[in-house]
């Protein structure tokens, strides 16, 4: 049986959409807010500033690996001296395919190798959000050695240069998944996808969390009885299938109030509850505050 990690890369399955060898000089900052695939950044020598929505300013130095498994505006920049306050740099491709920040004529202070990359598994969206927000790997030897090889490929002009670079970000890839702790639910996430009979239930309480699921309706999906479908489920994932459907739309409610861009009643709607007053007794039960006050405390956090 293969292990969970192996499972969820497979389920995945990571593809590079690009990768650039960057050389920055002086001060700089690249900013990204078109994104529409995941990012990762391999420091090569230097230091930078990342700033990614959502998250605390991360210093990254040579050997450090970061990875965001979902789509966010981004900003790299240099660290000392700061750079001036609305600084925007145009990256510049030059001649020998190295893209460059900053002053062009000195030699670099920063060398980072980085792109984007997709997910190709139709269940991406919903692996990705079990996922961390950001996989920061420091100091890890096999991808210094892998970013080494990368950076050959990409400077030089050999045959089927395009194909050895996608094959070694997707190693890449998969040895910053490896130095990721990945979260229990994950594996028990994985566990029901791969099953034939839980997964087309998975995906329809996924696909539609706002509908008035029962039991019978996703023992049907799953083709089973509805005792056997109860077991079965109760086993695979670990928890009953309407405590599975609670637990995935408070999931759903408290990331929409930490964005703070829905109303309270919006959010009922969204999860499959009748009414606003419905939804908040069972968040209050759930979570342990209501919703007004959860969200007044992800704002102040």
């Amino acid at each position: 049986m293969q292990d969970p990690l192996s499972e969820v890369i497979s389920l995945l399955r990571p593809q590079a959409t690009s990768t650039k060898l960057v050389h920055a000089s002086g001060s700089f900052r690249v900013c990204r807010d078109d994104v529409d695939a995941a990012f990762y950044c391999m420091l090569l020598a230097g230091r930078v500033r990342l700033e990614v929505d959502g998250h605390a300013p991360v210093h990254l130095s040579a050997g450090t690996f970061v990875l965001i498994p979902a789509i966010a505006p981004f900003a790299v920049s240099n660290l000392t001296p700061p750079p001036p306050a609305g600084l925007v740099s145009q990256p510049v491709a030059a001649a020998d395919g190295i893209v460059r920040l900053g002053a062009s004529d000195t030699p670099p202070d920063v060398e980072m190798l980085v792109g984007h990359c997709s997910f190709g598994s139709p269940d991406a969206g919903l692996l990705v959000s079990l996922l961390p927000d950001m996989i920061l790997v420091r100091d890890e030897d096999r991808l210094a050695t892998l970013a080494a090889m990368v950076q050959s490929e990409v400077r030089a002009d050999r045959p089927a240069r395009d194909a050895v670079v996608e094959h070694l970000l997707q190693i890449l890839l998969i040895e910053a998944f490896r130095s990721a702790e990945q979260p229990d639910t994950t594996s028990a996430l994985i566990r029901g996808l791969v099953d034939a009979r839980i997964g087309p239930a998975l995906r329809a309480i996924h696909a539609a969390p706002d509908h008035a699921w029962t039991i019978h309706e996703l023992a049907r999906t799953a083709g089973l009885s509805r005792s056997a479908f109860f077991t079965r489920f109760s086993r695979v994932i670990g928890v009953a299938p309407m405590g599975y459907l609670l637990n995935w739309r408070m999931t759903l409610a408290k990331h929409m109030l930490r964005e703070g861009t829905h109303g309270i009643a919006e959010v009922s709607d969204k999860i499959g509850y009748g009414s606003a007053s419905a939804f908040s007794t069972a968040f209050a039960r759930h979570v342990g505050a209501p919703p007004r006050e959860y969200a007044r405390g992800a704002a102040a956090g």
